[in-house]
């Protein structure tokens, strides 16, 4: 075993150590970046093209939600199994292949003549960001040096926070003079040139593909056992069907996803290979990291999810000017990764996890005071320093956890880490819509929230769930302190 400079201790493997060439290591990272921006992206640019596409299929504002639901039910149930299969058969091979599924899903998609044709070219998409957001993080992690881990990482958490700010604008600006097929040749591009470059230049013998010759095995059952677990999980959390909260379809959806859940632990704790060695956690440093970085997606939800709800549906904000104004969350996101992850590596990752969620504490209480007269000077600022405080702790989460466990499992973990904070964002977007929801049925505004502004009173109903849903995301944030606080390499125990 070895330690690391934060003090985690490392399992020796054979494996090539990452390369020196600090040019080499940015090639790379401009190959995984430039996947990473575009497929975060392709999630949040269909929004803006969900009324336009229901319009030319003549079907329904629920029905094509499905275009969205099977991608977020796609990378939920299929990230896990396919980080592993990344680790078994080459990091290089699997993010082209994921690229070039990605860009022809997209390139079918344009073409789609049918919401059913348009829904099966998402779920090929959707593998393809699967496979590159699973293996994308292994890569960097592989490629460069435990000492600047942080420094790649932030990077990566930088190429997040630009595709996920930029679906919305370019989405935006695209529409206005393009119909939405547009927007799937768009995203076919720079998968093209990321697909290219990657051809290019990806070495597996320099990004940690080459493991010691051994050929192991796949755990199809673990495979087929998680993802259904995640679908059933995925389904009853987003509830597309509309059903109540209290009805058997949804209890029974929990209790399933429960069983397959816990007959996956049972399983991976009783064979030789497992899909996911699920005894890291018990290192202390993984498991707190771990929980630490689910409760923080659930509360980033709520801003990323909500704000633009809140700037459209109540400040009637135009799409183009919300996607500017989410701009700075982003913003505030990149600039703070890029800094947290650089000193993290000198510093440590445990400050500045502390420091991000003291940052979102505090820019969470006074967005549950914000209403519909709140300028926009200040609500600007605040989303700024709430993208500070996502960006302060993301990247040392995300170099603590992959520095507690062996390079072996960097493919399948990075994957988790990804997957987690997908669900994260899935879970908290439930919660937070369930409570303003709850709220403005409660005072007898059973209505879309799109269309607060059109009834008289259901402002006032919206403001009583808006201030209680970031009074939880208080409580979420401050909960992820905690488990930030014990995530103590000091109390590393492998």
């Amino acid at each position: 075993m070895s330690a690391t400079a934060d003090g985690l201790r490392q399992e020796k493997i054979p494996t090539k150590a990452p390369p020196e060439d600090g040019l080499y290591k940015w090639k790379t990272f401009a190959a995984v970046g430039l996947s990473t921006v575009t497929m975060v992206m392709s999630f949040s640019i269909v929004f803006l093209a969900l009324s336009s596409i229901a319009e030319d299929f003549n079907v329904t504002l629920r029905a094509v939600s499905w275009v969205v639901i099977a991608q977020s039910l796609t990378l939920s149930s299929m990230m896990l199994p396919l980080g592993r299969v990344a680790d078994i058969t080459g990091r290089k091979g699997f993010l082209l292949a994921g690229l070039a599924l990605f860009g022809g899903g997209a390139v079918f998609a344009s073409f789609s003549t049918s919401l059913m044709m348009l829904i099966a070219a998402r779920v090929v998409m959707a593998v393809g960001s699967a496979m590159g957001q699973s293996v994308g993080t292994a890569i960097i992690v592989s490629v460069f040096p435990a000492r600047e881990r942080g420094k790649g990482l932030g990077s990566q958490t930088t190429a997040v926070a630009i595709g996920g700010a930029a679906g919305p604008i370019i989405g935006g600006l695209l529409l206005q003079v393009w119909s939405w097929q547009g927007l799937f040749i768009f995203m076919a591009i720079p998968a093209a040139l990321a697909f290219l470059w990657g051809l290019y230049i990806l070495d597996d013998s320099k990004i940690g593909s080459l493991q010691d010759g051994k050929r192991q095995r796949y755990d199809w059952l673990g495979a087929l056992v998680s993802a259904g677990g995640m679908v059933a999980m995925v389904l009853t959390i987003n509830n597309p069907f509309g059903f109540g909260w209290g009805s058997p379809v949804i209890v029974g959806g929990g209790l399933l996803a429960v069983v397959l859940f816990s007959s996956f632990v049972w399983w991976e704790l009783r064979i030789a290979e497992p899909m996911v060695n699920l005894r890291m956690f018990k290192n202390t440093v993984f498991r707190y990291a771990v929980a630490t970085r689910y409760l923080a997606f659930m509360g980033t939800a709520a801003t990323l999810f909500m704000m633009p709800v809140f700037l459209q549906s109540l400040r009637g904000t135009s799409e183009a000017l919300t996607g500017i104004i989410m701009f700075f969350s982003a913003l505030g996101m990149g600039i703070a990764a890029q800094t947290s992850g650089r000193l993290s590596d000198r510093f440590g990752f445990r400050r500045f996890t502390l420091m991000g969620f003291s940052v979102l504490i505090a820019t969470s209480l006074i967005f549950s005071f914000v209403n519909a007269s709140t300028p926009l000077w200040v609500i600007v600022p605040v989303l700024f320093f709430n993208g500070i405080g996502m960006g302060l702790w993301s990247a040392p989460n995300m170099s603590a956890t992959m520095g507690s466990v062996p390079r072996s499992a960097y493919g399948v973990v990075g994957a988790f880490v990804n997957l987690t904070r997908n669900v994260g964002n899935t879970t908290g977007q439930a919660i937070i819509a369930t409570i303003i929801t709850s709220v403005m049925v409660a005072r007898g505004f059973d209505i879309n929230l799109g269309d607060v502004a059109d009834v008289i009173g259901a402002e006032g109903a919206f403001l009583a769930g808006w201030k209680i849903a970031y009074l939880s995301v208080t409580g979420f944030a401050a909960a992820a302190l905690i488990t930030a606080y014990l995530t103590n390499p000091r109390n590393q125990r492998a």
